[in-house]
């Protein structure tokens, strides 16, 4: 009997000595779980013997209980790191249709060779799908995820269809003669100028210059405050269409040298916009609209038929807010934006604390793409260890709950962070030492009864 408690004994002790072995190797690794080695007496007693004579039948391993407490952050230069900060784990699958999910903290992904997040054993990451403008999700089922795509273009292009621009003209700047036609090769012919990029059908992109040309009195009827607005693509001259037109008797006539129609705008005493009587109203406190043709222009077989409309406010203001101004100030522009896009380049990928990842484009495009699925257990200890960081669902854990991170119960996830091992090194050498003085105790426990066993057999 003394044999096997001994024997029991160095079994224990070697497997305690095993569990910490593991532990120290894997110090290094990327979200691994330390694990700890526990065990229980064993004892037998029948009922024709004294439970109060009876003595242990030694040790044996009740458990290899994993320890799932959190470990340290590491910050890193890479995106799609992820570490989860506080209760859960990320859900990954073997292929793009499979539902045999794993779950890990080893956040350690990367994009592979279809632009699909995965892990370093090629394991795609589980997402819940979103609303691609808004973010919002659209379902918090594990059996609704599916993998994360992250494309590295975004979209078709999108021809321009409006500008929104406001500016303030210098009330001081001498007026331009109707003699000297406008040419925007010649800085003479007019007052000041700015550009914005345009975009055509086929997301080409062309710069649209906006001159300003403020006029003499004497050459317009001896009104005060008098510009027109000229505009040119890529050079080129093109027509400028006020949305009203001149429907009335003008005071002033546009100059007769002008080769394209212009918007002609008139600012009153304090600065602001003014109307004029048989030619236009204001269009909410401010210039109507004009519309810019680009017929004729385009030769790259994009849509030639494309018109922009100029608006003189924010693209958001209905009042006329953010109106042009002609004040005794330098010119300036406040405003100037306009829609339409190209093809977009991956430029960016952001992951929120609740898992939303957003990819941002050269284009200025930003799409939602998904957001991380996070899981957990009703017992951690009970799942099943598969290796690599990862573990599967079982009877002892319970079924496994998904939601989003930094709600509930679920921890946050810290993007360009992956989490540590939770080992101890210094603790564990101590048990190190520990387990060895065990099993060097119980293996002297052997061979004392290896001692005692020669002695009888040497009694004759």
């Amino acid at each position: 009997m003394s044999f096997n408690i001994a024997l029991s004994g160095i079994s224990s002790a070697q497997k305690d000595l095993d569990v910490t072995s593991n532990n120290v190797a894997n110090v290094r690794t990327t979200g691994f779980k330390g694990s700890r080695a526990e065990f229980a007496d064993v004892y037998a007693n029948s009922i024709f013997s004294g439970s109060d004579q009876q003595t242990g039948n030694g040790s044996a391993t009740a458990k290899v209980a994993q320890q799932f407490s959190q470990g340290t952050l590491n910050f890193t230069q890479n995106s799609l790191d992820m570490a989860i900060s506080g209760n859960g784990f990320f859900a990954t699958s073997s292929s793009i249709a499979d539902q045999d999910f794993t779950y890990t903290r080893a956040g350690a992904f990367k994009l592979n060779d279809d632009s699909y997040i995965v892990n370093n054993q090629g394991r795609f990451l589980q997402g819940f799908p979103v609303d691609r403008q808004s973010g919002a999700t659209q379902s918090t089922s594990l059996a609704a995820s599916g993998p994360i795509r992250i494309p590295d273009s975004a979209g078709a292009p999108s021809a321009t269809e409006n500008q929104f621009q406001s500016f303030n003209l210098d009330a001081r700047a001498p007026g331009v003669d109707t003699a000297n036609p406008f040419n925007p090769e010649d800085p003479t012919t007019y007052t000041s100028s700015t550009s914005t990029t345009i975009y055509d059908s086929l997301g080409e992109s062309h710069v649209m210059t906006t001159y300003y040309v403020k006029r003499n009195p004497g050459d317009v009827g001896g009104e005060e405050n008098v510009w027109d607005v000229y505009n040119t693509i890529d050079g080129q001259m093109v027509d400028t269409t006020p949305e009203q037109g001149y429907t009335g008797a003008p005071s002033y006539e546009p100059s007769p040298a002008d080769t394209v129609t212009s918007q002609r705008v008139v600012f009153d005493d304090s600065g602001s916009p003014a109307p004029v009587a048989g030619e236009y109203n204001l269009d909410n406190n401010t210039f109507p609209p004009a519309t810019v043709s680009l017929q004729g222009v385009l030769s790259n077989g994009a849509d030639d038929t494309q018109d922009i409309q100029i608006f003189y406010r924010d693209r958001l203001d209905q009042g006329g807010d953010t109106a042009p101004t002609q004040f005794a100030s330098d010119f300036s522009v406040n405003l100037l934006e306009q829609d339409g896009t190209t093809v977009g380049r991956l430029t960016n990928v952001d992951i929120a604390e609740d898992g939303l990842i957003s990819a941002s484009y050269s284009n200025g495009d930003v799409q939602y793409l998904g957001k991380v699925a996070m899981v957990r257990f009703a017992n951690d200890q009970g799942l099943t260890q598969l290796g690599d960081s990862s573990w599967a669902e079982s009877q002892s854990s319970g079924i496994a709950t998904s939601g989003e991170a930094n709600s509930g119960v679920f921890g946050t996830i810290e993007s360009s962070a992956l989490e540590n091992s939770n080992v101890d090194l210094t603790k564990e050498l101590v048990d190190l030492i520990s387990a060895q003085r065990n099993f060097q105790a119980n293996s002297r426990a052997l061979e004392i009864n290896n001692g005692l066993q020669q002695n009888i057999l040497q009694i004759r």
